[in-house]
């Protein structure tokens, strides 16, 4: 146990590693979960010197008071997260941010999670699947290694396809190919939500936005406050200077600068690289 001095809030009550850099944390936060909708995220802070990382809700449970997160060890800051171990609390957890997603009965619907972006899509499949969409999901990685929870995909969805790049798991390709095979066939498909890295939403919106297809993305620029103060977020849309921690996450792929976007998200890839290699921390234990 670490020495916080705080009570079952923000305490870890289970940890699933999927994968060698992919860890599942449920995490007790009733306040959070009382009042979270798909499509919202928080800010996790492991101790007071540890950075601000943005992680959506992946799913609740009101009645237990839990929220689950997903992570995926890319930098030292989440190496720190997912060191925790269950029994342990993260100093403090803010939330729920962002907007929810837009949930109504569009008729069929196409949910792609790439990598991590599975985690964020499944509260929102689920969601649309309760309110009496036809959902077809493509959930895809790099590898077999970095898929995770199939069978929750599996089960909120009419149809579940599964690639990965190198053809360890499901189908070998990109899902931007699965998604123009569905749309070749003759699908009428009434809207795509896409969540995953951003060359990924980029390639999915030139798939789908020419064919006058609503595509919503939940977009992951950088951030550090999480409640519209510092600017860091900030994404053009359209015409406009958006924040995406509050007038987001999730925008009109057809509207946004992706080009923009991909170049700010490398804005301190240097600096992530020499924190990664000063990190004393180990995955799996502090």
């Amino acid at each position: 146990m670490n020495d916080l001095k705080v009570d079952s809030a923000n305490r870890i009550i289970r940890k699933t590693a999927h994968g060698p850099v992919v860890f599942e944390l449920v995490i007790h936060s009733r306040v959070i979960a009382n009042s979270c909708e798909p499509g919202q995220f928080v800010i996790v802070r492991a101790d007071e010197t540890a950075e601000r990382i943005p992680l959506t809700i992946a799913d609740f449970d009101r009645t237990f008071g839990t929220v689950t997160l997903v992570i995926q060890v890319v930098g030292a800051s989440s190496e720190k997260i997912a060191s925790y171990k269950e029994g342990q609390a993260y100093l403090d957890i803010v939330g729920p941010l962002g907007k929810k997603s837009d949930i109504e009965k569009f008729g069929t619907v196409v949910t792609i999670g790439g990598g991590l972006g599975i985690a964020p899509v499944y509260p929102i499949q689920r969601a649309l699947k309760e309110a009496g969409n036809r959902v077809i999901s493509i959930i895809g990685a790099r590898s077999a290694d970095l898929i995770f929870w199939e069978d929750r995909m599996r089960a909120t969805a009419d149809e579940l396809i599964v690639a990965t790049d190198d053809g360890s798991r499901g189908e070998k390709g990109f899902v931007t190919e699965i998604l123009k095979r569905i749309l070749a066939s003759g699908t009428k498909v009434d809207r795509v939500i896409a969540i995953g890295p951003a060359v990924m939403m980029k390639a999915v919106a030139g798939v789908s936005v020419p064919a006058h297809i609503p595509t919503i993305v939940s977009l992951n620029s950088i951030m550090v406050d999480g409640t519209g103060m510092c600017g860091g977020c900030r994404v053009e849309v359209g015409d406009k200077t958006m924040f995406t921690c509050v007038d987001g996450p999730e925008f009109e792929a057809k509207d946004i600068n992706f080009d923009l976007l991909l170049s700010r998200l490398g804005t301190y890839r240097k600096e992530e690289a020499a924190a990664r290699a000063h990190c004393k921390c180990s995955q799996g234990g502090k």
